[in-house]
């Protein structure tokens, strides 16, 4: 069995696929890497069957009718023979220092049957358009280089939501957990990152930056107008997050504490896009996402609606409209995420 198995969803990745490629390829003896091909229409499966052709102990190229990343990375899951299982967008790359860390202490756990079911790493946006870096560290809210449950975890600051970015899940959990993420739908990392969290009993954390994540494209799902255009996939991803679980009953209160922290957030990135976008329309839909919630649970409804930005990012007035689009770009300068 491969420690680590790689899945890099592709549509039309042929600029720059092989970055990511090649950040992977350092560790090829213990990792498998599928490349999984969503039915692009340029050079992308072509590329993919050339590395499989010349790495056939490493790489498989699958190739797949178009179903979005949610689709690809159901296929890579679906097809994943590693013991732990870790997305890699084509556009964004590893570390290669950092990877062989996490290798060597994949060997170790495998080696000596230790339960496992996450390892979480730092990652770093990259936004070369500004000559920016920054590196997302959990430093302060997770041990380091012990295992760990969800008892021992500290305050997750507001910019250390575990993404897909920085999560490597034991594979055998998001088969147990039944993740199926949508087809042809954007923003599907947050139900990976988010939905089997339940699930995860033994976590570990490696202070290292090991993901490069990949900030600047004008088509890039994250970039504002992008997602502002977008914006009725984002609260359907919302409303999903919303839907998964049964928050209140979650026995262990510091998970329940970090997921809707995670909830909290997705609704304020949905409430302000709608307020910044400012039509008649948006802010009606901005209504509608806060009585779904209420609807769905009303002590979660008011548990959020009574944080810091919950009964801000429901205001109507003009003054609140400001609050909130002040609010939005105050944060995005600060870290950055679109």
């Amino acid at each position: 069995m491969k420690l680590i198995t790689i899945t890099i969803p592709c549509y039309n990745s042929q600029e720059y696929m092989s970055h990511a490629i090649e950040s992977a390829l350092v560790c090829k003896e213990d990792i498998e890497i599928l490349i999984v091909d969503d039915g692009s229409s340029d050079n992308t499966l072509k590329i993919a069957k050339e590395y499989e052709k010349t790495y056939p102990d490493t790489i498989r190229a699958i190739h797949k009718e178009n179903g979005g990343h949610g689709s690809a990375v159901n296929t890579g899951i679906a097809n994943a023979s590693g013991l732990f299982f870790k997305v890699l967008d084509s556009d964004d790359w590893f570390d290669e220092t950092s990877l062989k860390k996490i290798v060597r202490f994949i060997k170790y756990v495998a080696k000596e049957s230790i339960p496992l079911d996450l390892i979480i790493s730092n990652y770093v946006y990259e936004k070369p358009s500004i000559n920016k870096q920054k590196s997302i560290n959990y430093k302060s809210a997770l041990p380091s280089n012990q295992f760990f449950t969800w008892n021992e975890v500290k305050h997750f600051k507001m910019s250390q939501n575990l993404l897909m970015h920085s999560l490597m899940y034991r594979t055998q959990l998001l088969r147990d957990c039944k993740l199926q993420l949508p087809e042809h739908t954007f923003y599907v990392d947050n139900i990976f990152a988010f939905t089997p969290l339940p699930y995860v009993k033994r976590m570990y954390y490696l202070n290292v930056d090991l993901y490069r994540y990949f900030i600047g494209r004008d088509d890039q799902s994250v970039n504002e107008a992008v997602m502002t255009s977008r914006i009725d996939q984002q609260i359907k991803i919302t409303k999903i997050m919303i839907d998964s679980h049964d928050f209140l009953s979650l026995e262990n209160k510091k998970l329940q504490s970090y997921m809707l922290k995670y909830l909290s957030m997705m609704m304020i990135v949905s409430s302000a896009l709608l307020v910044n976008e400012g039509s008649k329309e948006n802010l009606a839909k901005r209504d509608e996402l806060w009585e779904y919630l209420k609807n769905k649970n009303k002590k979660i409804y008011q548990i959020i609606r009574n944080r810091k930005f919950g009964l801000p990012l429901q205001l109507k007035s003009t003054v609140g409209k400001k609050i909130i689009i002040y609010g939005y770009h105050f944060f995005n300068k600060i870290y950055s995420f679109n």
